[in-house]
This record gives structure tokens, sequence and C-alpha cells, in this order.
């Protein structure tokens, strides 16, 4: 990876650092990695569908332009130490769904890492990052986290934020098909009296 020049005041502003990553703006050269990521079906097992680059591209677009302008959301990930310092590694942030919810509207944690990144603690450290800003910064009430019954990776990284579920909470989600395995979603809350 190149070196990248002094940040933006957009950036100052919306750049957030923990011990191991920086959660960054998004870069013309996180593209790529970012499409490979979308289009990698172990990745996106979980999800209804793969995404093409055009839809990837898209999404970076949008995640980017939320941060410029609010200054938190969708943020890139990127190492910050070790051999992998400078590597693109997904995103982690915070987002309302595009949706309605049947459990009103919220504010949502999540992440999305390549394969290479999993099982480094990557995913936690970064989404406590980001609740912090929920409940320090932002002063929310609540955050809320959701994936597919069978994602049971995404589902400890939420019990290790400390989140909690309340099984009759779970729920179809409305933009997966009716037939999909991927149909039923558990929901995760923490409230910000309980954040640690």
């Amino acid at each position: 990876m190149t070196a990248h020049g002094p940040a933006t005041s957009d950036q100052d502003r919306s750049e957030r650092r923990t011990e191991r990553l920086l959660l960054r703006r998004w870069r013309t050269e996180d593209r790529e990695p970012f499409a490979a990521m979308n289009a990698d079906p172990e990745v996106m097992e979980h999800f209804p569908a793969l995404l093409d680059r055009t839809s990837s591209d898209a999404l970076a677009a949008r995640a980017d332009a939320r941060l410029a302008e609010q200054g938190w959301g969708l943020w890139a990930l990127e190492v910050a130490t070790g051999d992998d310092a400078g590597r693109f590694a997904g995103f982690t942030g915070l987002q309302a769904p595009s949706w309605a919810p049947p459990f009103g509207p919220c504010v949502e944690v999540g992440w999305r890492l390549p394969r290479w990144a999993w099982g480094r603690g990557y995913a936690t450290e970064a989404a406590q990052e980001a609740l912090r800003v929920a409940f320090a910064d932002l002063a929310l009430a609540e955050v809320v986290s959701f994936t597919a019954v069978p994602n049971v990776r995404s589902q400890a990284v939420m019990r290790r934020l400390g989140m909690t579920r309340d099984p009759a909470e779970d729920f179809d989600h409305p933009l997966v098909p009716k037939a999909s395995p991927l149909l039923r979603h558990v929901l995760y809350r923490l409230r910000a009296d309980a954040w640690r």
C-alpha cells in the first residue's frame, strides 16, 4: 500500500483509532479489495446475494458520503499495526436501517470483514469503538445489531460486545426472500446504561 497524505478536516472529524485499527473515510484504493470481499461466497454466506463491482462501489460511495456529512457511519477499516499495517480490512460502523424494522426506528452496529481478517478480534475491537461513538459522542439510548439465525460468528461478536437477545424479538427480514434459509433474523440490543 502506498502512504497517504495529511487528512482533510472531514477526515479528521470522522477518523477513529483503536489499539490496532484505523476507522476512516473511504479511499479509491479501497474499492478493489472491497469488491473482492463482497464477491466472496464465504464472506457473503449470510446475505441474500453477492455484490457485483457496481453495487459494491455504490455501497462504498454511500458510506463515505454519510461519513462526510455527519462524521459517523460505516467506516472503512485499516490495520494500523504489525505485518498487515495499511491493509484494508472491510468496514465497521453505525447506521439506521434503510427499511422499517418491526422493532422501530433504531441505529445498528454492523461489520463485514474479509476472510483473512477473521479470528483476530478486529470486528469486536472496531465495533467497541463504534459503540463508544454511539453512546459517548451521540448520546444514543440504545444500539441494536441483527443477523440471520445461521450467522453464529456475528452473534458471538454481539455477545462479546455485551449485547443481549430476547428470542421473542426474532423476526423475518422483509428484504430476504420468504423461501430463503436466511429469512429468520435474531435481534441483539445494548442500552447505554449497560454499555461497558
